[in-house]
């Protein structure tokens, strides 16, 4: 094969060991299906579906039965689809690929038939779907009724969706019209291949009708990233392993029942019991606290992360706008738990700082938390979350596009969500920006964190008209966790240690491993609605 970017040409055996990347570039260049297949499956567990369905020609359209005998003949294939069943590291899948090499790929009433007709059968042996989408669009000689098949393949993914199974979309290089408009953009998690043309509207029809120069990367999987659509771009060396942990962090059911037959603690609790218990260091006043955990020597959310969790794969984007850099949200394993994970990142310096917007999150940025919270409840995951904020962004864009109706939206949702939720306050956290992730079931704090009505200089602007006295507002607002645990707001005060800093994150997350076990455990013995209950009856006090 000749590399379509670099011109270089690439023998069979190296193409297959590379993955089809070109060793030369790196470009991803197009799969045929069957390859696809053996490359993301165990040997000899694919058995094909419904290879007996093919296009016929209703609508008498020119030429167009001539095109589908020389597709059959140069590709080997029947139609643009091969759908079945399969296995990846021993668990079972049902698997989609799409083949640009016949007709482009191309969505008529055959391959919307053979994916309907997989999802269904997928749905009835509860099976999670992968689909490899790559297509040019609608079949065009087929009319209306290529276009139907967007809200045939659509309607079977809900039923699929309704049961509570999971399904992955898997965006190649080119996914585009009626396949984008469809299954390709309606998964629990949606992944790209780097560099693959994602879009709706061709761009030659886009120029013609708005008559403008299109920005450079424009419709790639790195600009659908960027502005919140898909959830992340993986490489085909780690797509496999990727596909594994999906398939075993989504199965429908409550996987922490069991947690503590799986725990085993001389690993979760190395340190000594004296250490567990928790150490607190010299009392901070309000105003001290509020310098500590600003400082940028403070950890910050991310490092914990990484502490305490063995795999977090991070989710992007709300689907409706952007990838907030300010919230963090993913799917992690604890000590063999699948959990959801959410979490502010400030920055770990200064560039880092100013394209995460210090840590203040836009109203994308709630919608990614929600949608991932709400896909926890679908696969009975617990939510933990980690808050630590000066509060939400406020400026023109935010409010524009609708920071306060964002907000609010995650309290109501947050209220209702049937698994646990717990949050911990790890360092500032202000105003409803920080509320809008800290709806738990249990709310926790470290022990040198400050929580707030809004910052100390915004409380001091407003009362006394002079931010200048923050510190003496500091005084007043009663933001630390001894405050706060007396006033009932929070529940537990997570020793730091001396105060937090990158040196003791073990240390901390070793004392937080031992208690969020403890909570599991508590809740895993609740039903959903007592798990709700719970949580309403906690703020209904207040």
């Amino acid at each position: 094969m000749k590399c379509p970017k670099c011109n270089n040409e690439i023998d069979d055996k190296t193409l297959l060991a590379q993955k089809y990347v070109c060793e030369y570039c790196g470009k991803y260049l197009r799969i045929p299906a069957y390859d696809r297949i053996k490359m993301v499956t165990d040997k000899g567990t694919f058995e094909e579906w419904y290879g007996d369905i093919v296009s016929i020609n209703t609508l008498n359209t020119e030429s167009y039965d001539e095109k589908l005998s020389d597709a059959k003949e140069k590709t080997g294939l029947k139609e643009a689809v091969v759908v079945g069943r399969a296995k990846i590291y021993g668990e079972n899948v049902c698997i989609g690929v799409c083949d640009t090499r016949f007709l482009m790929g191309s969505m008529g009433k055959a391959v919307g038939e053979k994916i309907t007709c997989a999802v269904e059968r997928a749905t009835k042996e509860k099976l999670p779907i992968f689909i490899f989408c790559a297509s040019g669009g609608a079949r065009m000689q087929e009319g209306i009724i290529s276009l139907m098949q967007m809200e045939k393949t659509a309607a079977a993914l809900g039923r699929h969706a309704d049961k509570g199974l999971f399904y992955c979309p898997i965006l190649t290089d080119p996914t585009t019209g009626g396949v984008t408009a469809s299954f390709a953009m309606l998964g629990d998690v949606i992944l790209a291949e780097p560099g693959a043309l994602i879009g709706f509207a061709g761009q030659r029809v886009i120029k013609q009708t708005i008559g403008k120069e299109l920005p450079e990367g424009f419709q790639t999987a790195e600009f659908q990233e960027e502005h919140g659509m898909i959830d992340g771009i993986v490489e085909r060396k780690r797509l496999k392993k990727i596909m594994q942990f999906l398939v075993l962090s989504n199965k429908k059911q409550n996987h922490y029942a069991n947690f503590n037959d799986k725990c085993d603690k001389k690993k979760i609790f190395p340190l000594s019991i004296n250490k567990i218990k928790g150490k607190f260091a010299a009392k901070k006043t309000p105003w001290e606290k509020v310098k500590h955990v600003r400082n940028v020597k403070h950890p910050g959310n991310i490092a914990f992360i990484d502490e305490l969790f063995e795999v977090f794969i991070e989710l992007k984007g709300d689907r409706r706008y952007a990838n907030d850099k300010a919230i963090v949200g993913g799917i992690a394993m604890f000590h063999g738990q699948p959990v959801t994970v959410i979490a502010e990142d400030r920055g770990k310096d200064f560039q880092d700082c100013v394209g995460k917007n210090f840590g203040m999150p836009n109203p994308e940025g709630y919608r990614k938390a929600l949608r991932l919270m709400e896909q926890a409840e679908k696969f009975s995951r617990p939510i933990i979350s980690f808050i630590s904020t000066a509060g939400a962004y406020c400026g023109v864009e935010a409010e524009e596009r609708g920071i306060g109706e964002a907000i609010a939206r995650n309290l109501l949702e947050m209220s209702k969500l049937k698994v646990p939720v717990l949050a911990i306050i790890v360092g500032e956290a202000g105003s409803g920006g920080a509320l809008a992730t800290a709806v738990g079931n249990e709310v926790w704090m470290f022990e040198n964190a400050t929580y707030g009505v809004l910052s100390p200089e915004g409380y001091a602007s407003i009362l006394w008209k002079d931010s200048g006295r923050a510190e003496e507002a500091a005084e007043k607002m009663h933001i630390t966790a001894e405050d706060l645990k007396k006033l009932g707001i929070i529940d537990r005060i997570i020793p730091e240690y001396g105060g937090a800093k990158k040196e003791n994150v073990r240390e901390i997350s070793q004392y937080l491993t031992r208690e969020i076990v403890e909570f599991l455990k508590k809740y895993s013995k609740m039903t959903e609605e007592e798990i709700v209950d719970d949580r309403y009856n906690r703020f209904r006090r207040m």
